[in-house]
């Protein structure tokens, strides 16, 4: 197997999907609820996104070709939908439209495009396109599957956290992720017109 590749592989996805840097957007998406719904709603979110990664690595350029989509648009789609994320986060909405219309936070927006983003899905892509052997392939799906357990390991232990912290501090991380949310969105955005203006 290719160690090298394995770990090349988990740094980078581990830096894009960035499981602390998901942590508080989690507490705030799913502050108000069972500590039960929380949990599903970690490995739903994980689940989730291990699957848009896996899909898009095995036929991600081939659909992108099918449906003449760059990689540039995909990353300003995904960039405008994590900013409405932010924008809700930031302006304190308490009312939480994703819990009343019966949206699934592990699905939307936390499975993608917050975790399988387009900076994941790109970079699946052109790691999926190194592999020659059965040697790269073990060394792919290992470093894939060990930043998803990363991934809910950070989640789950989250409740915790939020325990200790409690209703105002959740108000406060809620507004800090709704700020860094939502400048992570505006670069995704920024990336992908830069992509365009440069082809």
């Amino acid at each position: 197997m290719n160690v090298t590749l394995m770990v090349e592989v988990f740094v980078t996805l581990f830096v894009i999907m960035d499981p602390v840097g998901t942590v508080p957007i989690f507490l705030s998406l799913t502050s108000g609820r069972s500590a039960a719904t929380a949990r599903r709603a970690a490995w739903q979110a994980v689940l989730v996104a291990f699957f848009v990664i896996v899909v898009f690595a095995v036929f991600g350029q081939g659909i992108l070709d099918y449906l003449s989509i760059s990689l540039a648009a995909l990353q300003c789609a995904g960039g405008l939908l994590l900013l409405l994320v932010a924008l809700e986060l930031l302006t304190g909405n308490d009312e939480e439209p994703t819990a009343t219309t019966g949206t699934n936070v592990a699905l939307v927006p936390l499975g993608t495009p917050l975790l399988a983003g387009p900076g994941a899905i790109v970079a699946t892509m052109v790691f999926t396109r190194r592999v020659h052997d059965v040697g790269d392939l073990a060394a792919v799906a290992l470093g894939i599957i060990g930043v998803h357990i990363v991934l809910w390991a950070a989640m789950r232990f989250s409740l915790p956290i939020l325990r200790l912290i409690r209703e105002s501090g959740v108000m406060l991380v809620t507004r800090i992720a709704g700020l860094l949310l939502s400048a992570i969105a505006v670069q995704m955005v920024a990336d992908a017109v830069r992509a365009f203006i440069e082809s």
